[in-house]
Formats: C-alpha cells, sequence, structure tokens
C-alpha cells in the first residue's frame, strides 16, 4: 500500500484509508492487551493455588484464560494508554516509507 500522494513536484505524506486505520487501531488495542495480560500473569503467579479445591491443569488452563481477557478488557476501556503510543509510531514508520 502506497502511503504517498504526487502533489506538483514534491512528495506528500498521505492519511491512511479508513480501513486501515482502523487495522491500526485494532493492533495497537491488540498489542497493548497482550502486554497488560503478560504484566498481570507475573502478578497472578505469586497468587497459592494450593488447597482442597486449588491447583492442577484445569486451573492453570482457566486462569491463563482469564489472565488473557482481563488484559484484553483493560485495553478495551483504555489500558494505561500503550496503545495510542503504539498506533502514533506505527502511523509515522508508515508515512515515513
Amino acid at each position: 500500500m502506497n502511503m504517498l500522494d504526487i502533489t506538483g513536484s514534491q512528495l506528500q505524506p498521505s492519511r491512511p484509508s479508513p480501513s486501515a486505520r482502523h487495522k491500526l487501531d485494532a493492533s495497537a488495542q491488540d498489542f497493548e492487551g497482550m502486554f497488560l495480560s503478560q504484566m498481570l500473569e507475573t502478578v497472578w503467579s505469586t497468587v497459592p493455588t494450593d488447597g482442597a479445591m486449588g491447583g492442577g491443569t484445569g486451573e492453570a488452563i482457566f486462569r491463563s484464560m482469564m489472565i488473557q481477557d482481563i488484559g484484553r478488557q483493560m485495553a478495551q476501556q483504555g489500558g494505561i494508554g500503550l496503545s495510542g503510543r503504539v498506533k502514533e509510531e506505527l502511523l509515522a514508520l508508515q508515512e515515513a516509507r
């Protein structure tokens, strides 16, 4: 996808199409969700799982899925602002081409 428009004798960066911008937004938000999930994984690893009803493979799988979903939901609700910075950098890289 060419992001340059030829105007006169100068090359000017163009704005990405709405569908490309939507893909950038989604990618940046997915990245933030994954980042938050990794942070939460570290936090949750300190919570003990032993006890009468704790531990096992089922809990490990459920906990992993739960942490991924919490990270995704946090990113959808604004997260820590990482997705905005990631999107800006992706746009800058596309315009620099």
